[in-house]
């Protein structure tokens, strides 16, 4: 079982830990010693046992809080996926009436037979 020193505080620590986790160990002894520094900086030298338990109170603190608010995040997720899906909007696409269609055709027949007149007096 390897030992990994860690600093928290200030003060060096040897921990013991299983193979392969000494990175999560670190890891997790930066988090106490960001808790411990402003601690040591204010009061000055505390006791160990006081600076690592005020330590990991804060630190239990803002963990608390984080898993409230992944609490409350995934409350709201549930709510929003157990919300019914809601129906397609419904797209109306003008259609043109027939009436339109024959009034087209009407004037197309007009227009060629005023073409086919001018014609006939353009040549006669």
């Amino acid at each position: 079982m390897p030992d990994v020193t860690v600093s928290i505080g200030g003060r060096d620590f040897q921990v013991a830990c299983q193979p392969g986790e000494e990175h999560f160990l670190r890891a997790a002894a930066a988090l106490l010693d960001a808790e411990a520094e402003p601690l040591v900086q204010q009061m000055g030298r505390l006791p160990e046992a006081r600076m690592l338990l005020m330590s990991g109170l804060m630190l239990a603190d803002k963990t608390a809080a984080v898993e409230d608010e992944n609490r409350q995040l995934k409350e709201k997720l549930a709510a929003l996926q157990a919300r019914p899906v809601p129906a397609p909007e419904k797209v109306e696409v003008p259609v043109i009436p027939p009436q339109v269609f024959e009034t087209m055709a009407e004037i197309a027949a007009r227009a060629e037979a005023l073409a086919d007149r001018v014609e006939e007096r353009a040549q006669g």
